[in-house]
């Protein structure tokens, strides 16, 4: 099969395309016939050298994978059967979806039946994850809350004010480009706002109290005026870090966090995202009654060109890439 294979940290061009032995499941793994994966941020870290994680080297890069049950030698899924896999240790501890073919722990993978195109799916998984987890179990929102997206042309960012809308609530997203504000009115974002770092005035002219959640998708350069643009008892959801810096430097609490404002963080895995709502999703996007945002679809010998992209953060959407 063919793989990706990073040897170490470094540049888009250390992504090399290899003939790899097509990996052979255990107990309670189920290889997978790969048929699209998105791109990640995590995946970035991971190249430049910057993830934790226990990352070793080489490693087949990609923490999802969608495609077809190939083998489960403990029956966990049929052959054929059409799955969706992420985390788990993918493309960290263990080889991940930068493949034709994966091995994953069973327990990573959700079923789903669609006839959308591969492209399509493969942007769903982690992007529908972390934006169902950080709104449910992050946020906690409620239908008709305003919340504020910080990040809101990262592909998450945009699912994340997707789902938002179907629950009926009012959405202020941000974007550091006017270009890209009409991108964002057409999933149905109600302000775009554009982000120069200090935006907690333009937000207050929208909601004087203050938001009822923020998603912090930028990381810790816009965490603190984040919230202080939410109100007292709102939520504050930590989840990307698009700026590529995790920590902040000198944290006091009580001089950082606004009095009564609440700060959290999310981080999940499959198990946060249900079967039901990966099918519904993939059912309404079947019935043209939401889109995926996809900025671009590249071929599995395009990776380097794809890291490129995403290292540059021109994409407005998500980054996908199908394998044949």
């Amino acid at each position: 099969m063919r793989a990706v294979v990073l040897d170490g940290p470094g540049p888009p061009e250390a992504l090399q395309i290899r003939e790899l032995p097509i990996p052979q499941p255990g107990a309670g793994e189920v290889l997978i016939r790969v048929r699209a994966f998105g791109l990640n941020r995590s995946e970035l870290h991971t190249r430049l050298g910057l993830a934790g994680y226990g990352v070793t080297f080489p490693r087949v890069l990609g923490i999802e994978a969608a495609g077809e049950v190939v083998k489960a030698p403990t029956g966990e899924f049929e052959p054929g059967r059409q799955v969706v896999a992420m985390m788990g240790g993918m493309g960290r501890r263990i080889d991940g979806g930068y493949a034709e073919y994966t091995v994953v722990p069973a327990r990573q993978c959700v079923p789903f039946e669609s006839d959308l195109d591969w492209a399509t799916i493969g942007a769903v998984p982690q992007m529908l994850q972390t934006a169902y987890g950080s709104l449910t179990v992050g946020m906690d929102a409620e239908p008709s809350e305003t919340i504020l997206i910080r990040g809101g042309t990262s592909s998450v960012g945009m699912a994340t004010a997707i789902l938002a809308k179907k629950r009926d609530m009012t959405v202020i997203s941000t974007t550091r480009s006017d270009d890209k504000s009409a991108a964002l009115e057409s999933i149905g974002v109600d302000y775009v706002v554009i982000d120069d770092g200090d935006i907690v005035d333009k937000v207050r002219a929208i909601v004087p109290e203050g938001v009822a959640g923020a998603l912090e998708l930028v990381g810790t350069p816009t965490l603190r005026d984040t919230l202080r643009c939410t109100r007292v008892g709102g939520v504050v959801c930590f989840t990307g870090m698009l700026s590529n810096v995790w920590t902040v430097d000198d944290f006091y609490p009580i001089e950082f966090i606004p009095t009564g404002v609440r700060l959290t963080a999310y981080g999940g895995d499959a198990s946060d995202l249900p079967r039901p709502v990966l099918q519904g999703f993939l059912d309404d996007v079947a019935a043209g009654r939401i889109e995926v945002p996809i900025h671009k679809v590249y071929k599995l010998d395009e990776i380097v060109e794809a890291h490129t992209e995403m290292e540059a953060n021109r994409a407005t959407g998500k980054l996908v890439v199908v394998t044949g």
